[in-house]
């Protein structure tokens, strides 16, 4: 299984990936697990064991739905996914911040990173498994944990929109300052993933970069269940 991801992974056009994640805040990485792996992280959320923590979302105002926060050791696939997509996302954060003009630069390799995290006492795994079912939705937020930041963070699609369930769009909005909130509509099949700020991002303008605000949720469910499988890269404390 982890070879097959490999070679996607190894196939995936990250230049154009970069380009939409500088244009847009986002990208869409096609096909990066097959349905049967889709199938199998999915069917995860029904087992008591490997997750540290249970979150209803309608009982602290995030929504509707719920999700569970893995606990370490990680699942090999989710270990894989989290220390393969991080070196390609690295340099693209590195010259974000320095756009941003942040002082932040990050580890070549997510064992470096993680080090930094553990080392300012954010220890917990933030990697989690999402699941809706219908009128379920989840509010704009950013995934925010403490003082380390990872500037991107990935979601993969583990279902199949129109055959196992409708409704249920990622959504981001972008606000830029002294301008309205800009919506968009991230379309995604089963074992898509898609990259995204977690908070900010450089955008050039007529004086040079500024910033702009990043959130992301998900509309409201109107049949069947989804699940989603989210990478975030820092910890949390």
């Amino acid at each position: 299984m982890l070879a097959e991801f490999e070679r996607r992974l190894a196939v995936t056009d990250w230049t154009a990936a970069e380009a939409a994640l500088d244009g847009e805040g986002w990208a869409r990485l096609p096909a990066l697990l097959s349905p049967n792996e889709c199938r199998a992280v999915a069917a995860l959320y029904d087992q008591d064991a490997g997750f540290r923590s249970r979150v209803v979302m309608a009982r602290h105002g995030f929504g509707r739905g719920e999700y569970r926060y893995f606990a370490y050791p990680l699942p090999d696939l989710v270990q894989a996914l989290r220390e393969r997509l991080y070196p390609r996302l690295a340099p693209i954060a590195d010259r974000w911040n320095a756009r941003m003009g942040l002082g932040q630069r990050f580890p070549a390799e997510h064992a470096g990173y993680l080090a930094r995290c553990h080392d300012a006492g954010q220890t917990r795994p933030t990697p989690l498994l999402l699941r809706y079912g219908p009128g379920d939705y989840n509010c704009l937020h950013q995934d925010l944990y403490g003082e380390h930041v990872f500037p991107l963070q990935v979601a993969i699609f583990l279902d199949e929109p129109g055959a196992d369930f409708e409704g249920g769009e990622f959504v981001l909005t972008e606000q830029r300052p002294r301008m309205q909130s800009r919506p968009m509509v991230v379309p995604l099949r089963q074992g898509d993933a898609v990259a995204f700020a977690v908070a900010q991002r450089p955008v050039r303008g007529a004086r040079g970069d500024y910033r702009v605000t990043l959130r992301h949720g998900v509309s409201a469910l109107r049949s069947g269940r989804r699940h989603t499988l989210g990478i975030i890269f820092h910890d949390a404390t």
